[in-house]
Parts: structure tokens; C-alpha cells; sequence
């Protein structure tokens, strides 16, 4: 099948590094999110901003990785990738030679990093706490790779780098959501060893729900002053 046209063909080996993101990289976490709201059928909550992304995920000065909220970036690279300590999670190699992959948005998604790289994916993660274990642990907010490189093994690369960095830190456990219809990442996180929980049900405050809210605290305060 011929490639889609304006589409960088990737073949032979490819490099993928997951690494810590940086603010030169929210231009396309933004769009990502966006692809990843479109596939969720959820394009009607999406309200995220690159002003709002950067602030919020990349305040100075900027906490350690992983004491706060973190972003992480999947980029993949005709060429050897040298892993760079200070941001580098995980890399792998992959051998397309077999099954060369056409990616018609290789242009838009260039990364910031140069060297003829492809942003392909991100991970937002942060700590939480159970108190069941008395532990620190990870809440993986969002993770997505773009549709031409799925089924390559990366989201398994991305997901293992995060587990594996919690179980280092000596935290008890890495959560997220998955909907209930995507049946694919529910195969493929019971295949991780994820336990899916249905007994357990999302609750969300958002929007004008938790506005009215606001001045509640001096409210009960008032009203214990009285």
C-alpha cells in the first residue's frame, strides 16, 4: 500500500527514548491530548491551553521528577539516540525492516530535540497515597501514543518505565483509568498484570459543581468562629 501523501516513511531501525518533557515540548502535548480527547470521544471536555499546560506542568522552579506532576515524551529517531542521564526514563530499538511505518503527521510532530526525531506519545503521571499501604504512589493521568506507531510495543515501554521508576522509588502501586469500552487497552493492561477494578466507581467535582464551592472554607470557619 502506497504511503499517504506527505508522509515520512520510518524502515530499517528506529530509535524510541522516553524522556522528561520540557516546556518546548508543550506544543505538542497539546495536540496530543486533543488526538487523545478525539479517540476518547471526549472533545467536549477538552478546554487544556499551551499557556495553562506550561504553567501548571512546567512551574519554576521545577520539582524532581516524579514529586509532582510529571511529563513524560516518547520520541523516535532514524538514527542512534545516546541516552542522556538527566532525561532520559527508557529507550529501546525497533526493527521495522519487516513492516516499514508511514507517518503522515511526521512534519507536525518534528521534536523540539532536532536530529530528524518524531514526537510519538506522552505520559502524565504524579504522585498520590494510600493509606491501606501507607505508601506513596503513581496516578497515570494520561498515557497515548499517535495511531501510526501503535501496536509496536511502545505503549508497553512507556507503561513498564513508569512502573518500574515507582517500584524504585519504593512506592506501593501505579493507578489509572481505562473506559470501559476500549477493550484493547483493557486486554492489553490485564496482560501488563493490571488488576481492573469495576467495583470502583469514578467521582468528579468539576466546573460550575465545584465553583459553587468557592468561599465554602471561610464560610465554615465563620461558622465555627460563631
Amino acid at each position: 500500500m502506497a504511503a499517504p501523501p506527505n508522509s515520512t516513511t520510518f524502515s530499517g531501525d528506529v530509535w524510541a527514548e522516553l524522556r522528561l518533557a520540557d516546556a518546548r515540548d508543550v506544543p505538542h502535548i497539546h495536540r496530543l491530548t486533543h488526538q487523545m480527547a478525539e479517540f476518547e470521544l471526549l472533545t467536549d471536555l477538552f478546554a487544556a491551553t499551551e499557556e495553562l499546560l506550561t504553567t501548571t506542568l512546567f512551574p519554576s522552579p521545577t520539582p524532581p521528577p516524579f514529586t509532582s506532576f510529571t511529563a513524560l515524551i516518547l520520541d523516535l529517531s532514524p538514527s542512534p539516540i545516546v541516552p542522556d542521564a538527566s532525561s532520559t526514563i527508557a529507550s529501546r530499538r525497533l526493527d521495522l525492516s519487516a513492516s516499514p511505518l508511514a507517518d503522515p503527521e511526521a512534519a507536525a510532530f518534528a521534536s523540539p530535540r532536532g536530529g530528524g526525531r518524531v514526537t510519538a506519545g506522552f505520559v502524565i503521571c504524579f504522585p498520590n497515597y494510600s493509606t491501606f499501604l501507607s505508601k506513596p504512589g503513581l496516578y497515570v493521568e494520561d498515557i497515548f501514543v499517535r495511531a501510526p506507531w501503535r501496536r509496536r510495543g511502545l505503549g508497553r515501554m512507556m507503561l513498564s518505565a513508569v512502573a518500574g521508576r515507582a517500584a524504585e522509588l519504593g512506592m506501593g502501586r501505579v493507578e489509572w483509568c481505562v473506559l470501559d469500552w476500549n477493550k484493547n487497552a483493557i486486554d492489553f493492561y490485564e496482560g501488563m498484570g493490571a488488576d481492573v477494578l469495576p467495583q470502583w466507581r469514578i467521582c468528579r467535582l468539576a466546573g460550575a459543581a465545584l465553583d459553587k464551592y468557592k468561599g465554602s472554607q471561610e464560610e465554615a470557619a465563620g461558622g465555627k468562629a460563631a
